[in-house]
């Protein structure tokens, strides 16, 4: 059994951050381009949500951490490391029953969604309600806390943690009793737009509105999709907003 006690909570912190996910076409100030990330096999399609990243870091015992996309919040037995952080009532009760691993560290993150979490709330919601679903579980070996925090960033960086693939993280999200971010099916790589108005229509027809509204007042607005192979070895993200504005500043040239 490991306790939170016993680690350097800074390393832990570092370690189990989400990586960046790069957009499907490259973006250079705020304007797409036209080079895309190169997918292979199949790929599943998945809704991009608007809210805010968390992340439970689950050690084996059950001991946890509830964290933000920079800091570690709240931990096991109502042990506050910074209590302003209103995601934390949405997601402590779930970590209470969570798998725990038997080895090293398990990192389960949500996107938190509704209620004044981000600017697209209202698309969400409009009674105040709060969601949550699980879109990555990333597996990792403590000894990596050893490390330099330098180092642990740049391990983290460039694709040290281990992310299960999408049938394991089905399978996880069910024993857990949790529910993912909605799958719109599979598709070959090869049918992929890849050039920018292509995308946004394709975008457009896959995901007219979200699928993860809270109440019948929503918005229903969606923020766009995320793109991945079966395997989670490569992945991107594709907003609507982006394919707008691109191509409403291209139009003006």
């Amino acid at each position: 059994m490991i306790k939170l006690d016993a680690l350097d909570l800074a390393a832990l912190n570092s370690a189990t951050k989400y990586p960046p996910i790069p957009t499907y076409h490259e973006i250079d100030r705020g304007t797409l381009l036209d080079r895309t990330v190169p997918f292979h096999g199949d790929v599943v399609l998945t809704e991009k949500v608007d809210g805010t990243n968390v992340r439970v870091v689950v050690l084996p015992g059950g001991d946890y951490a509830i964290g933000s996309r920079e800091d570690l919040l709240h931990a096991r037995g109502d042990r506050i490391i910074n209590p302003k952080d209103p995601t934390v009532p949405a997601l402590r009760s779930l970590a209470d029953r969570l798998t725990a691993p038997t080895t090293g560290i398990r990192v389960y993150f949500f996107e938190v969604f509704g209620d004044r979490i981000s600017k697209a709330s209202k698309q969400y919601t409009g009674t105040r309600a709060v969601g949550y679903r699980l879109f990555d579980v990333a597996v990792l070996d403590d000894a990596v806390l050893e490390l330099p925090r330098p180092v642990i960033s740049t391990w983290r960086e460039n694709g040290g943690q281990q992310f299960l693939a999408e049938d394991d993280l089905a399978l996880t999200a069910e024993e857990n009793g949790i529910e993912v971010t909605p799958r719109l099916g599979h598709i070959p790589a090869e049918q992929l737009p890849t050039d920018l108005s292509g995308m946004q229509r394709f975008l457009g027809t896959r995901l007219p509105d979200t699928l993860v509204a809270l109440d019948e007042t929503a918005g229903g607005r969606p923020e766009g999709l995320v793109l991945r192979t079966t395997d989670r070895s490569v992945i991107a993200k594709a907003r609507v907003a982006d394919y707008a504005r691109t191509l409403q500043r291209l139009s003006a040239v």
